[in-house]
């Protein structure tokens, strides 16, 4: 917002409370009421004043508290702003950065848990990014910001208050949009894992490796436009694949990502691809329950362990 006026930033509870997770704590004492503005619930509406002004030149930046709150607001995402800059041939473009915190880990149950980048990523268009980390929450909120498109930042609640060093002074870290980082080294199984899935994908490749079985962890980073290069190139080593994400299995970027590299290397894989996901039915509250509905370490250590034998 330093770098650029055009910059605003619109949603509940984002101005004076500095944000549902002190996430704008600040920025409204910095920038002001003009460029931080504090909105109704009323999530339909705001995002729809976005997309008109970021039509007419400005960059809003909009919050949207959960990401299951996304529902209220399809129209001007998927009708206007996803289509606008093809309705009128190029000559507007639409700006909008939209942020969300979603996915489980909180027991925040049926109605505050859901991942919903697979509907999004169905919709030209849009951009859709899921950090798996501090740092790359700010590469990629960045990036975000300054591109011309509509992105879809959804942040994971489970990474709340995770700490990590990140570039707080350099202005130009950025980590581009549509590009895979592989976060770990393997030769024997590749593990693309998606947001918060990341740390477990790690974790359970260190429990792997004790047992002789180094697994290459691909963390796509942005959902759409999708990396499939930076997958296909690891698993040209490790022609073993696993798909870990919170959101459920059926038309899921984990059915996705195995399609695109059968449809693209038909025998590439020595063996079944598999996906780790939830069980189709909603969220529960319970804790104990909601441990055993998400993926983890263990259940990829268990899946990587039959893959090999």
């Amino acid at each position: 917002m330093t770098r650029n006026e055009d910059v605003v930033l619109i949603g509940e509870d984002v101005g004076e409370s500095g944000g549902i997770f002190a996430q704008t704590k600040g920025l409204f004492s910095e920038f002001g009421p003009d460029r931080v503005r504090d909105t109704p619930i009323a999530e339909a509406g705001f995002t729809s004043l976005a997309v008109g002004a970021a039509m007419t030149g400005l960059r809003p930046i909009v919050e949207i508290g959960f990401e299951d709150f996304l529902t209220a607001c399809m129209d001007p995402i998927v009708n206007q702003a996803a289509k606008l800059r093809y309705m009128l041939g190029g000559q507007v473009k639409v700006p909008v950065t939209l942020y969300t915190f979603g996915s489980g880990g909180l027991n925040a149950g049926p109605q505050h848990s859901q991942s919903l980048a697979a509907w999004f990523s169905h919709v030209p268009g849009l951009k859709v990014v899921m950090p798996s980390s501090a740092k790359d929450a700010l590469g990629l909120l960045k990036s975000s910001i300054r591109d011309d498109n509509f992105v879809l930042c959804l942040m994971c609640k489970s990474l709340i208050g995770s700490r990590e060093a990140v570039p707080q002074e350099n202005d130009e870290f950025l980590i581009p949009l549509g590009k895979a980082e592989i976060k770990r080294d393997g030769r024997d199984i590749t593990i693309v894992a998606v947001g918060a899935m990341v740390r477990q994908a790690l974790t359970a490749s260190k429990v792997l490796s004790e047992e002789g079985i180094e697994a290459e962890v691909v963390d796509p980073r942005t959902v759409s436009p999708l990396d499939i290069d930076t997958i296909l190139e690891s698993l040209s080593r490790t022609r073993r694949l696993i798909v870990v994400h919170e959101a459920m299995s059926p038309c899921g970027i984990g059915a996705e990502i195995i399609a695109q590299v059968i449809e693209t290397e038909p025998k590439l894989l020595k063996s079944a691809p598999l996906r780790l996901t939830p069980p189709f039915a909603p969220s529960p509250f319970a804790p104990s329950l909601e441990k055993v509905y998400l993926p983890n370490a263990e259940k990829i250590v268990s899946g990587a362990r039959n893959m090999m034998s």
